[in-house]
C-alpha cells in the first residue's frame, strides 16, 4: 500500500470483505516505505495472515522504497509461525525497473536476511524462526524463472564474497583464498593455477613480492579461467587485490579499528564471488580472474620506506610509505594481465580511505583513462552499477596527477604528494595497463560496513556480475 492510502491491485484483491482497506483508512499503517502492519484471520482470505507493507508516497515505487519495502516484509516474516508466504508485490511498478529488476531485488533481501556472521562462534546463535520458503506472485513465470535464476547466482556469489571477508585473518590466509579458488575450479569446471613464490621470482614480480616478504604467510598468485565464450574470444580479466591482513608494514597503522583490515582482500574475494555467480549461470563469455594474495606485515624482511624494487615489467618504484602496498601488488598482476591478450581488463581493490572521505559508504570509484574506448568501458560499468543497484562513480586521470608521482630516485613513487590521493593511486595503477583497455574500482568505501553492522557487503558482485551479463 501507499501513503495515500491506495492499496495495489494484489491488496485490493484480497480485500474481500473491506477489511483490509478500513485498517488503511483507520491510520494503522502509515503506508511509509518498511512500515507494516499484520492482520489476522481477514475474512475471504484462506492464509492465516495477511501483511501489509508500505511502498512510499508514489504508486510508481522508487527503488530505494521497493528494497526498504522488501527488507522490512522479510523481517518480519522472521518472527511469524508461519514456515511459508507469498510475496505479492506490484513487480512492474518500479520507477525505471522492470519486474525482473524487482525480483532480484527480492531474492538479494531475502539472502542479506538470512546472513549468518556467527560462523566461527563455539555456541551459534539460535536460527530465526519463521518463514523459509517464499513464493513470489508474478503473472510471467517463464521469463520470471530466469531471473530468479540468475538472482540466486549473484546472491550465491555475494554470499562467498562475504564469508571469505568476515573470516579472521588467521584462517583466511592466501593458502585459504588459493584453496577456495581450487573449490570453485573443481565445482564449475574453471581452469586453475597457483604461482608460488619461486614462480614469482621467476617472473620478475619485484614489487608484489616485497609486500609479501614481510610475512611468514606465503604468497599466492591465483589465476582463474572460465571458458564460457568462443575459443578465438578475448577474454575479461578482473584483478582483485587480497591483502588478506594489512598492518601496513613498517608504515604501521594505528591500533583502533586495525581488526578491519582482514577486509583488505574484499577485491580478491569479488573476484571470486563473482566466478561463483557466473559459474552457477553458466555465462556465455571468457573471463579470467587473477587474485594476487599476500600479508602485509612489518619484520626484519620487510620492505622500508626508502626502498626501490623493479616491477615485472621493469619500472623501479621508490617505496615512500609501506601502508600504500595494494597499488604494489596490483601493479606486477597488471603486467602480467597483458598476456591474455584481453578485452578489456578491470581491477578491484580496497585502495585508498581518500576514496571514502570522496564518495563515503555509498558508492565505488571507477577511474580509466579518457579517449573512446575507456569512455565505452565506463559506460559499460557506470550502466552496469546502476542496474544492479550497486553504483559507482567516475574520477578523473590525466598526467596532470601523474606528475604527483615523481620521484628523484626511481621511475615512480609509490605514493603522490598531498592532495587526490585516490586518484593518483589510480595513476600509479595506470602506468601499467598500457597495452590494453582497463578501468579501477575503487571499492574501500563500499566493500564493507563498520560499527554496529560490522561486516563485508559482497559488492562489487552485483555490479561486475551485471557488467559480464550485459556483455554476453
Amino acid at each position: 500500500m501507499f501513503e495515500n492510502k491506495k492499496l495495489s491491485a494484489a491488496a485490493k484483491a484480497l480485500d474481500v470483505n473491506g477489511e483490509i482497506s478500513a485498517a488503511v483508512k483507520s491510520g494503522d499503517i502509515s503506508g511509509k516505505p518498511g512500515s507494516t502492519l499484520l492482520l489476522r484471520g481477514v475474512a475471504g482470505v484462506t492464509a492465516a495472515r495477511v501483511l501489509l507493507v508500505g511502498l512510499g508516497a508514489d504508486e510508481i515505487v522508487s527503488q530505494k522504497s521497493f528494497t526498504t519495502g522488501a527488507t522490512a516484509a522479510l523481517k518480519m516474516f522472521a518472527t511469524l509461525g508461519s514456515t511459508d508466504a507469498i510475496i505479492a508485490f506490484p513487480l512492474d511498478s518500479v520507477k525505471e525497473r522492470d519486474a525482473n529488476w524487482a525480483l532480484q531485488a527480492l531474492v538479494l533481501a531475502s539472502s542479506d536476511a538470512e546472513y549468518r556472521t556467527d560462523a566461527q562462534k563455539s555456541k551459534k546463535e539460535p536460527a530465526p524462526a519463521g518463514v523459509r520458503k517464499v513464493v513470489i506472485a508474478t503473472p510471467d513465470a517463464g521469463s520470471a524463472k530466469a531471473a530468479l535464476a540468475q538472482a540466486a547466482a549473484i546472491a550465491n556469489g555475494m554470499k562467498l564474497t562475504r564469508d571469505l571477508g568476515n573470516l579472521s585473518p588467521n584462517i583466511c590466509t592466501p593458502t585459504y583464498l588459493a584453496q577456495t579458488a581450487r573449490k570453485l575450479a573443481d565445482d564449475f569446471g574453471f581452469g586453475l593455477e597457483v604461482l608460488e613464490r619461486k614462480q614469482l621470482e621467476a617472473l620478475k614480480m619485484g614489487s608484489f613480492l616485497a609486500v609479501a616478504r614481510g610475512s611468514e604467510e606465503a604468497p599466492k598468485f591465483i589465476v582463474l579461467r572460465h571458458n564460457g565464450g568462443a575459443p578465438n574470444d578475448a577474454p575479461v580479466v578482473l584483478v582483485g587485490k587480497g591483502i588478506t591482513f594489512d598492518s601496513g608494514g613498517i608504515s604501521i597503522k594505528p591500533g583502533p579499528s586495525m581488526d578491519e583490515m582482514k577486509y583488505d582482500m574484499c577485491g580478491a574475494g569479488s573476484v571470486l564471488g563473482t566466478f561463483r555467480a557466473i559459474g552457477e549461470m553458466g555465462l556465455k563469455l571468457n573471463v579470467i580472474g587473477i587474485v594476487v594474495a599476500c600479508e602485509n606485515m612489518p619484520s626484519g624482511r620487510a620492505a622500508k620506506p626508502g626502498d626501490i624494487v623493479t616491477a615485472m615489467n621493469g619500472t623501479t618504484i621508490e617505496i615512500l610509505n609501506t601502508d600504500a602496498e595494494g597499488r604494489l601488488v596490483l601493479c606486477d598482476a597488471l603486467s602480467y594481465a597483458e598476456r591474455f591478450n584481453p578485452a578489456v581488463v578491470v581491477d578491484i581493490a580496497t585502495l585508498t580511505g581518500a576514496c571514502i572521505v570522496a564518495l563515503g559508504h555509498h558508492t565505488s570509484g571507477l577511474f580509466t583513462r579518457d579517449d573512446a574506448a575507456h569512455d565505452a568501458l565506463a559506460d559499460e560499468l557506470l550502466t552496469a552499477g546502476k542496474q544492479a543497484g550497486d553504483v559507482a562513480w567516475r574520477f578523473p586521470l590525466g598526467e596532470i596527477y601523474n606528475d604527483q608521482l615523481k620521484s628523484n630516485f626511481a621511475d615512480l613513487a609509490n605514493i603522490g604528494t598531498p592532495g587526490a590521493a585516490s586518484i593518483t593511486a589510480a595513476c600509479f595503477l595506470e602506468n601499467f595497463t598500457r597495452k590494453y583497455t582497463w578501468a579501477h574500482l575503487d571499492i574501500a568505501g563500499t566493500a564493507w560496513k563498520s560499527g554496529a553492522a560490522k561486516g563485508a557487503t559482497g559488492r562489487p558482485v552485483p555490479l561486475l556480475t551485471t557488467f559480464l551479463m550485459n556483455r554476453v
